[in-house]
């Protein structure tokens, strides 16, 4: 069974995998294969094996796993950076802005995935991994965008309204500074656009919904999707997969 962790700031799958289309999210992910290398295929050039691969926030990507045991891990961007998360992978390469590793020391991951029960400290080793690559992380992110981020989190745990994050004048405004400055300073900060960066914790919010128990709809409607079409369809753009294979029969 494929286990979905979303804990604050951080979001972890661990399954078998095939071949995702190409997608991108709006925070940085670390790939990894937990037994194998996969096969990884950036926004230009070919395919290639790698065992782990860390991606930006907002770059375009595919791979195939083969059908082989593989884990994502996506990270806040007011958890760590991609290069705090390149400590966790090693004989590494960078390829189009993209992190790639022959080797990764990532145990914690493998016995998640192994342990029936794993859910019940995933919480705490991924915040261990994390932790270790927060430490290595030299340039922290502009306050003010730390701020926005924290609007759209605490959002979340609204459980009445998971539906709406702040407005973009709304961050702006919360930060002090202008909307059109706002949105260069958000972009120039994390890599993508703050309405982009909504969206995806908006589909955060869902998939947490679905791990706690909800079914596809109850989860939707919860996180503001107009219906389950749309949840689904989102769900495939942001993850390059259908919802339906991705968080069927999850651990709970």
């Amino acid at each position: 069974m494929p286990l979905w962790h979303v804990g604050k700031g951080r979001m972890l799958f661990a399954g078998r995998l095939g071949r995702n289309a190409p997608h991108s999210h709006s925070v940085a992910v670390l790939l990894a294969g937990l037994y194998d290398d996969f096969y990884l295929k950036l926004a230009r050039g070919g395919w290639f094996s790698c065992r782990a691969a860390i991606i930006r926030a907002g770059d375009a990507y595919e791979f195939d796993a083969g059908g082989r045991p593989f884990a994502v891990v996506y990270v806040e961007p007011t958890e760590t950076s991609a290069e705090g998360l390149a400590a966790l992978i090693h004989e590494t390469r960078e390829d189009q802005g993209a992190l790639i590793g022959r080797k990764s020391d990532l145990a914690h991951l493998r016995a998640l995935y192994e342990d029936a029960d794993g859910l019940r400290w995933a919480d705490e080793a991924l915040a261990d991994l994390i932790g270790f690559s927060k430490a290595r992380v030299r340039r922290m992110l502009d306050l003010r965008v730390v701020r926005a981020i924290s609007m759209v989190v605490e959002n979340e745990d609204e459980e009445s309204d998971l539906a709406r994050s702040p407005s973009v004048s709304a961050a702006a405004r919360a930060a002090g500074i202008s909307t059109s400055r706002f949105q260069h300073l958000f972009k120039q900060e994390t890599g993508v656009s703050y309405r982009r960066y909504a969206a995806w914790a908006r589909m955060r919010a869902a998939v947490a919904e679905i791990v706690k128990g909800s079914n596809f709809t109850a989860a939707a409607h919860a996180a503001g999707f107009y219906d389950q079409p749309h949840f689904a369809h989102e769900f495939r753009r942001i993850f390059g997969a259908p919802a339906s294979k991705s968080l069927a029969n999850v651990r709970s």
